[in-house]
């Protein structure tokens, strides 16, 4: 988790961090010049750009880290599998836990993980899908789409505004004119900072719904068992949160939020748990109140953990929109009403 956090110490606001990425801001302008005439390029037609099969909708975001859009794109796959559609999720597959995540969240879906996208729609079709969520593809620009979804995190206010590697961003906000739609989240930001957020992008794409979504704590279920437990559950309780995610203090805050009494066991993102790793959690597991862990960790856990060792807790997150909901329903249903 060392590079992780060395990384949200150099992009954050203390005046030595300001000092520290000085020697890497022309690397970030060299870096952002070449994103800016890669897409230039797509823009002027001279480099291809491949249509699936059927209708797709893209989810990504513009910085690195955790922005929520795995839940989000598993959501919209839920809601289009309401209506009688019969979704993929098409992903890289990075890290290895992103399809088994996906099938968890969105079990009426498709998953199918591959770079090549192209390919990728081909074998969900295959497998009889008729419409494709593509999940962390706003910069994959080589791949059309009738939906561009772009998600802004409102924790990653107060960041560097420099791009990589002095900043945690993957584009500047002028990128946010290829999206349909930008959806701020939030996890442990307030409401009302959320809100800020969404208003200072709207007064600048003023064509472009703009929506907030709250990725709350719904519920908590058992590794093993899947017994749901609610969140009150933790109030006045010893947790450990373990957590290889890109924002691990994220998540500890909504387990604070429940007023638990929360320690923090935080791993490099998609952390590969070790049998040193099990064993340490098993022995907390059974010397606390609770082990909380996210689904991401789960998938990677579940079938390895010691049968004799109080099993964890999965915290299960809801997309809740707090603003501007009815917007992401239209133009979802845009998307069946001009394809289809």
């Amino acid at each position: 988790m060392r590079g992780a956090r060395v990384a949200q110490w150099l992009w954050g606001g203390a005046p030595l961090a300001r000092v520290a990425r000085l020697p890497l801001v022309p690397l970030a302008a060299l870096y952002w010049g070449a994103t800016r005439v890669r897409a230039a390029m797509y823009r002027a037609g001279w480099r291809h750009v491949a249509r699936l099969p059927f209708p797709t909708v893209a989810v990504g975001n513009l910085s690195v880290g955790g922005t929520g859009k795995t839940p989000l794109a598993a959501w919209i796959a839920r809601y289009y599998a309401q209506r009688g559609r019969r979704p993929a999720i098409l992903l890289r597959g990075y890290g290895g836990d992103e399809p088994l995540v996906h099938q968890r969240l969105a079990p009426e879906a498709v998953v199918v993980a591959d770079p090549d996208r192209v390919a990728g729609a081909r074998a969900a079709q295959r497998r009889g899908a008729d419409l494709a969520v593509l999940d962390d593809a706003y910069q994959l620009l080589g791949v059309a789409r009738d939906l561009n979804i772009a998600v802004v995190s409102a924790e990653s206010v107060g960041l560097s505004l420099w791009p990589l590697p002095a900043g945690p961003w993957r584009e500047g906000s002028d990128a946010l004119e290829r999206a349909d739609l930008i959806v701020v989240t939030r996890k442990r930001a307030p409401l009302d900072a959320a809100v800020g957020v969404a208003g200072w992008l709207a007064r600048r794409r003023r064509e472009t719904p703009v929506c907030v979504a709250h990725l709350a704590l719904s519920h908590l279920e058992g590794l093993r068992s899947g017994a749901a437990v609610a969140p009150e559950a933790l109030a006045g309780r010893r947790v450990l949160a373990a957590a290889g995610i890109a924002d691990p203090v994220s998540f500890a805050a909504q387990l604070r939020a429940t007023g638990a009494r929360v320690q923090l066991e935080a791993f490099q993102d998609h952390h590969a748990y070790g049998p040193g790793d099990v064993e340490r959690l098993a022995r907390a597991s059974a010397a606390g109140d609770y082990v909380v862990v996210t689904e991401k960790d789960a998938v990677k856990l579940r079938g390895r953990w010691p049968a004799d060792a109080p099993e964890p807790l999965v915290a299960e997150l809801a997309v809740r929109w707090d603003l501007n909901g009815a917007a992401v329903e239209r133009v979802l249903e845009g998307v069946l009403t001009r394809v289809v």
